[in-house]
């Protein structure tokens, strides 16, 4: 990590935001002046002393441009994806609901326990059993076989709670996938987040961070089969037995960022990775992108904002200025590796999980939706399509040296 300088750092107090917030470490503060819950003054330095600060943290060089204007984020971070510098944070390890975005951190800790992804699972009534009042769904049936495949599809373009279920079974049950979540989590560095449900449904006290989810995220992208499923758009998902013949019925991925639904334009260079919203958590966004051989990740929490899908509009307008100001700011901390990672050579937790073994099953790639809207650069989402994509360099978790995901993400289908 480079040395911070010793330049002025912008400290914006954080505006506009929503009353609810869980925090088991402590209470959170209000600001008599607008009645407004405030971040906690212990939060969490890892990654570096400003992260722990409240407010918005940078350092803009001479030529850096400035902050996107606006921006209602109760939490919000912009990280080089390959460094692990932070480029700019709000309030990063602010102790938050995190909603669906926590399903990150199942299917990276869930993923790689559950292989091959041709395996045929036959869904109990009791699998679906203790699903949240009003959780989203993609349409798992009891009695119906299903393969990893299908229902990792139905995680991570429905945000399938009934899957998230049925996959938690089969890892051994709910309570056993709470353990190993917050085991790898541990495992991981973020210490800001406290699993109860696998799903991310509203629960007491689970929480987790901006900076927590985007190392979840940059974590699961360094499995294969985790970047197949983040950046697909569309896909089939089987339905009912009918004489004899499985029918199916399409889905689409809940990131608007990368399907361009309800009106939301689709993001240059987007390729996943997840969205979530619940009562109390708002709206939750961790994506990752790439611009001219720069990849970016950028988390953004319960934006304040009235405006719809201020949570994707926040978030994109911090990829644009992180692409812009890649190279002109000082980073106010650093994205810190898993305990077991290595940097050089040998095996860190990463380890064996970045093989492609291709597409199991009729899903559409991102990379096919965003050019038929206009974007591009989604290569990493065609180079899955072509099951072109190789094992990270000897199978170690990369940190302060080329993170492999660009050059994948360059990759083209030989036509």
């Amino acid at each position: 990590m480079p040395a911070l300088k010793k330049t002025a750092v912008t400290v914006i107090s954080a505006a506009l935001l929503s009353a609810f917030v869980v925090s088991p470490a402590s209470a959170v503060g209000k600001d008599a002046s607008d009645d407004q819950p405030k971040p906690p003054s212990d939060m969490s330095k890892v990654g570096g002393e400003l992260l722990g600060r409240a407010g918005t943290q940078v350092k803009l060089g001479p030529d850096a441009p400035v902050l996107p204007k606006d921006l209602t984020g109760r939490s919000w971070i912009v990280a080089d994806a390959e460094s692990g510098q932070v480029l700019a944070s709000h309030n990063p390890h602010w102790r938050l609901p995190p909603a669906s975005t926590l399903k990150m951190l199942f299917a990276d800790t869930v993923m790689p326990a559950l292989q091959p992804k041709t395996q045929e699972y036959t869904v109990k009534d009791e699998d679906l059993a203790d699903l949240g009042e009003g959780s989203s769904l993609v349409g798992v049936k009891e009695k119906l076989t299903y393969t990893v495949h299908d229902l990792w599809l139905g995680v991570f373009l429905r945000s399938g709670n009934d899957a998230v279920h049925v996959l938690s079974s089969m890892y051994g049950g709910v309570p056993k996938t709470v353990d190993a979540m917050q085991a790898h989590a541990e495992e991981l560095q973020a210490i800001d987040t406290k699993v109860v449900s696998p799903d991310g449904y509203d629960a007491p006290d689970q929480v987790s961070s901006a900076y927590d989810l985007t190392l979840f995220a940059r974590s699961g992208l360094q499995k294969a089969d985790f970047r197949e499923y983040c950046s697909t758009a569309e896909a089939q998902f089987p339905g009912a037995e009918k004489k004899g013949k499985r029918e199916s019925f399409g889905i689409q991925n809940t990131n608007k960022l990368l399907t361009g639904a309800d009106g939301v334009t689709p993001y240059k260079g987007i390729a996943g990775v997840k969205n979530g919203y619940t009562t109390h958590a708002g709206n939750t966004f961790t994506g990752v992108a790439e611009r001219n051989g720069k990849v970016l990740l950028v988390t953004v929490m319960n934006p304040s904002s009235e405006k719809a899908h201020a949570v994707y509009n926040e978030a994109a307008s911090l990829l644009d200025w992180g692409f812009d100001a890649s190279g002109k700011v000082t980073p106010v901390g650093e994205l810190v590796p898993p305990k077991s990672a290595t940097t050089g050579t040998g095996k860190g937790p990463a380890a064996g999980q970045g093989k492609d073994e291709g597409r199991n099953g009729p899903a559409r790639a991102a990379g096919t939706a965003a050019a038929e809207n206009g974007g591009g650069g989604v290569g990493i989402a065609l180079g899955i399509a072509a099951g072109a994509l190789v094992l990270l360099a000897g199978g170690v978790f990369l940190v302060n040296r080329r993170w492999p995901l660009p050059d994948l993400m360059r990759r083209r289908p030989r036509r």
